[in-house]
This record gives structure tokens, sequence and C-alpha cells, in this order.
């Protein structure tokens, strides 16, 4: 079977907001494909499909870093935040209410974050089972340098012992909205990360869990090109697509 081509872009380290509006203006131009599309197959005009672009919609996946930020989701709880609008403000800390499942979470240098916009129409409809592939992707990741990321029940996302009472570390938040099946936000793996950023939420609004990183599990920096190279191979094995270099 022919794989998916997805179109990947590493947008390096870029400012929370204007990769956002990056994943939305993608989101809108393929939500207008899909209904442009199905108006034209609702009057019967199926000369017309092929003349719209490319006849369907493009697939995404961007990598990239942000400058420190916190977001919180539609469900989130303001009072996760600990710090006030001036102290986040006084250590240079972003914030912004946005429109993906979840509640808060952090970004920041030295943390992976990966914006998958996949029609998910082309793949399949089943939402849990795109989060359940998104957290094997990093699984997979994890098994490569020695770590054993699980699923941790009723929590999205990748855990280091999660059935250890006390001993739970999460690794990586995942956090997603979708339009007409098209998807945007996704997931954020911490690697190199300043862990002390997640000392002034309440990650994820769970109460005493840790969050941790590769480099603090590991006891070393590791490269993120290297990263990246692996999350790569795993987005193409698990979701079986060939990314195509922007």
């Amino acid at each position: 079977m022919k794989h998916q081509e997805v179109l990947f872009k590493d947008m390096g380290t870029m400012r929370y907001k204007d990769a956002w509006d990056y994943q939305e203006q993608l989101l809108q131009e393929n939500v207008a494909v899909k209904t442009a599309l199905r108006e034209a197959l609702d009057r019967g005009e199926t000369s017309s499909v092929s003349r719209l672009p490319s006849g369907q919609t493009s697939n995404h996946l961007l990598f990239v870093e942000h400058p420190h930020v916190y977001t919180l989701g539609k469900s989130g709880h303001i009072e996760n935040v600990l710090l006030s609008e001036e102290h986040l403000a006084k250590r240079g800390i972003e914030f912004f209410r946005i429109n993906r499942g979840g509640d808060i979470t952090y970004h920041g240098p030295g943390q992976m974050v990966g914006y998958p916009i996949f029609d998910l129409e082309r793949f399949y409809t089943d939402i849990g089972r795109y989060l359940r592939n998104i957290e094997e992707v990093v699984i997979r990741t994890l098994a490569g340098y020695g770590l054993k990321g699980e699923r941790s029940p009723g929590e999205t996302g990748v855990w280091l012992d999660p059935f250890l009472k006390g001993r739970e570390r999460k690794i990586c938040a995942i956090g997603v909205r979708t339009s007409r099946w098209i998807t945007m936000h996704g997931f954020a793996l911490n690697v190199n990360t300043d862990l002390e950023y997640f000392n002034f939420i309440i990650p994820c609004g769970i109460q005493n869990k840790q969050v941790t990183s590769l480099q603090k599990e590991l006891g070393r920096e590791l490269d993120m090109e290297e990263v990246k190279q692996q999350l790569r191979n795993n987005f193409e094995e698990v979701f079986e697509i060939r990314l195509l270099h922007k």
C-alpha cells in the first residue's frame, strides 16, 4: 500500500502565537477545500471537483521550540496557573487561552513540540485512535533511549512509571483540536527542558504527580536533531506516512 505523503517543516524557535496562527491558517485552508468539495458534490458538479486545489486536503507535520509560554485549554482552570499576570510578565513568560482540549501546560526551550495538521478522513475518523497513535510515536521514541514510556488510564499523554504510586512522571503532554476532522495542536515532549517552569503551574491540572524530561532521566543533555529524527521515523511508521521536507 502506498503511504500518504505529509509535508514536514521544522520551524526552529518560534513564538507561540505565530505558530498557532500558522496552524490555524493550514487548518482553514484544508477546511475550505473540504467545504468546496462537499458543496460541489451536493450540487452534482462532479466535473468541478478536479479543479479544486489538488482535489484534496494536504497533511502537515510541524516541529518547533517555543520561548517560555503557558497555554490553557478550553476546558482548563485558571487556578492551575500559580503565578499572577504580573509575575508571569516579570519572568518573561507568555500566557494564552487556546482552543485545544486539556488544561494548563508549559512550552519552552529544550522541549520538542509537534503539530500534526492531519485530515483524519484520509486516515480514520477516530479521535481516540489518533491520540493513542501520537502516544505510540513518543513511546517508541523513548524506547530508543532505553526508557519505558506508558499510558496512564484516563490521562492523555506519555508517562514513566504511571502505576507506581509517588513515582509517576509525565514526560509528554498531548492536546488537540479538530474541525471537520482536520487536526491541530499536538504533543510536547520534554527533552532538555528546564523543569523549574512546571513548578508555577499544576501541569494538565493533575495534582501530586511529577514532570520529567529525557535529560533528567538519562543524566545528560540530548542532541535535539537526533530526537527529531527519531520522532520523524516513528511518525512515518505509526501513521504509515512518508514525510516530505518543505
